[in-house]
């Protein structure tokens, strides 16, 4: 049983019982024991941990973890502070100083205060291999994270999605409530970020349309 210490705890709970993810846990348990895997075991589910379903604002959908040493832990696109920040989250800092003048570059790249304030930094697969992208794709978690995705379209308070790149966008279809927002985009990363993820500006499209439903906008600062 995974604990939360928040409402997830409840909302997820018939989760664990589900054949699929028994198997996923099966896989994880050998997978732990024999490889190296990231995040660290206790970090695999900071996204729900830090970002209780009540308090989420908006959604940012991540692929799979980071697969070098000491970056993923938990929080798609974060790294720990005293991490150099990657590529894609160096592209993100820049459209968000280029979007609401807000300059998260030369700092750090923990994204930890954003999940308090509201954003669920969710990746659709929560797991990986040391140095092996992809790795642990089409063992349950898309499955455990596409149900996430389809509690928060459950939600009446509105929700902002933002979906960048082909595999972000393809969860669009799980998003049917028309309370919410979603936004599309490329992704960040340096092979696409100028073919369609530069001067979208997402970040001030989330803050307008959390403002004109009378709800806090999003702090975009990292610290």
């Amino acid at each position: 049983m995974v604990y939360f210490g928040n409402d997830w705890d409840e909302i997820l709970s018939g989760e664990f019982t589900k054949e699929y993810y028994q198997s996923l846990r099966q896989f994880l348990l050998v997978e732990y024991r024999t490889q190296t895997i990231y995040p660290g075991i206790y970090d695999i589910y900071n996204a729900m941990k830090y970002t209780a379903y009540h308090d989420v604002r908006a959604v940012i959908l991540g692929q799979d973890p980071y697969h070098g040493p000491n970056q993923a832990h938990g929080l798609c696109f974060s790294v720990r502070q005293g991490i150099q920040p990657p590529p894609s989250l160096v592209n993100i800092f820049k459209e968000i100083k280029d979007d609401v003048g807000i300059d998260n570059t030369g700092k750090h790249g923990e994204l930890t205060n954003w999940a308090k304030h509201g954003v669920l930094l969710l990746n659709m697969v929560l797991t990986v291999r040391a140095g092996q992208a992809g790795s642990h794709r089409g063992k349950g978690w898309e499955q455990f994270t596409d149900d996430v995705i389809r509690l928060l379209d459950q939600r009446e308070e509105p929700v902002v999605f933002m979906l960048w790149g082909n595999n972000a966008k393809s969860k669009q279809t799980l998003i049917q409530h028309p309370q919410h927002l979603v936004l599309t985009a490329a992704h960040p990363s340096p092979l696409s970020a100028y073919h369609g993820f530069f001067g979208y500006k997402h970040f001030s499209k989330a803050n307008a349309f959390l403002r004109e439903r009378g709800l806090p906008e999003i702090d975009w600062s990292i610290s």
